[in-house]
């Protein structure tokens, strides 16, 4: 990717719409697009306690509005008044064991508020480029060794995957139906796999549980330490949607459609592996494998193929498993020593920047 620098350009003084900006992965790229020099906006539910963009005093960098995905009115609204060039959509029920305590909620937010962001880009005649993102668990898991790869079937045991799987059908009827006779616009979603990084303190996802336990002292709780994922910090898949936004912006033909977004097949470790590695760069802890009598069903093995990425866009993952495992332990050990978040976040974005060139 010795040209992202260049390539990333493009975005310099564009109005960009996100949604989901309050969220771990949207509060990252809305600060790096603010680098950029994107003049960013937000739209999401308010950000949780100990959130990512209130650590970095995200409201003071960008223009956010609160609202709900299933509040197309609303919604509406804000594209009317932004009247956005580029349009990143990460905004989403995300948590695979809430979508079994919680699954109406799962399908309305990711299905039906993806139909309403959809709907809101159809009418909004300013939007050049759109990302939408889902998720590695669209696709119908037969616990494969090899990758999935953009053409697999789609599918999911558990209402998250399938609401995923579901937000696909829709965007590719979409894409179909109305974005492909649409001149100079470009619509692609895009698939990561596991990502890690500072600033996610998200409800029953291994890494914000190890740090949570780290910080008390206490041994970190392993539920399922044999599941196998495609690990890699939050900077490689979002460098992915930053390059496929702008290769939209200058090629929509050639570029719409979907991409996998995920890390060398050395950083697909088990759950185990990520603790060990996690607790060695946090400095000392130990750790517990405590496996539930019964649980909702998780996936044991998934990853995906990028080949389509490699080739086509020539992006690559450019941080291994132990440089995301390093630069993950190293955010939360910082900004708990005092140092301001926005300020870790920018020195971090800076070195993967300078990894690329």
């Amino acid at each position: 990717m010795a040209d992202l620098v260049k390539e990333l350009s493009v975005i310099k003084g564009k109005r960009v719409l996100i949604t989901g900006d309050t969220g771990f992965k949207g509060a990252w790229l809305s600060y790096w697009l603010h680098c950029l020099g994107a003049d960013v906006y937000g739209y999401a539910l308010p950000a949780d306690e100990n959130s990512l963009y209130d650590a970095m005093g995200l409201d003071k960098i960008i223009c956010h509005s609160d609202g709900d995905l299933r509040n197309g009115n609303r919604l509406n609204t804000v594209f009317e008044r932004v009247r956005p060039e580029f349009v990143f959509h990460l905004a989403a029920q995300s948590l695979v064991r809430l979508s079994y305590e919680e699954p109406k909620l799962t399908f309305d937010t990711n299905v039906l508020g993806s139909v309403n962001v959809l709907e809101a880009v159809r009418h909004t005649s300013s939007v050049k480029s759109l990302v939408y993102v889902t998720s590695d668990k669209c696709y119908k898991n037969r616990e494969w060794i090899w990758g999935y790869r953009e053409q697999d079937e789609l599918g999911g045991h558990d209402p998250y995957s399938a609401s995923k799987a579901a937000a696909e059908l829709v965007i590719s009827s979409y894409i179909d139906s109305f974005f492909r006779f649409r001149e100079g616009f470009g619509a692609a979603s895009v698939r990561a796999g596991n990502v890690i990084g500072g600033g996610d303190w998200a409800a029953d996802r291994i890494v914000p549980d190890c740090i949570r336990a780290l910080m008390k002292n206490d041994p970190v709780i392993v539920r399922n330490p044999d599941a196998t994922r495609p690990w890699q910090h939050v900077l490689d898949p979002l460098s992915g949607y930053l390059l496929i936004a702008c290769r939209l912006y200058s090629e929509p033909v050639r570029y719409s459609g979907a991409w996998n977004f995920g890390p060398a097949h050395e950083s697909i470790k088990t759950v185990q592996e990520l603790t060990e590695k996690l607790i060695d760069a946090w400095g000392e802890g130990t750790y517990e494998v405590r496996k539930p009598e019964v649980a909702p069903h998780e996936a044991t093995l998934l990853h995906l193929n990028c080949d389509k990425s490699h080739h086509l866009l020539g992006w690559h993952a450019s941080w291994n498993f132990e440089r995301a495992i390093s630069e993950t332990a190293a955010w939360y050990r910082e900004t708990s020593a005092g140092q301001p978040a926005v300020d870790i976040t920018r020195k971090q974005i800076c070195s993967f920047m300078e990894t690329v060139l």
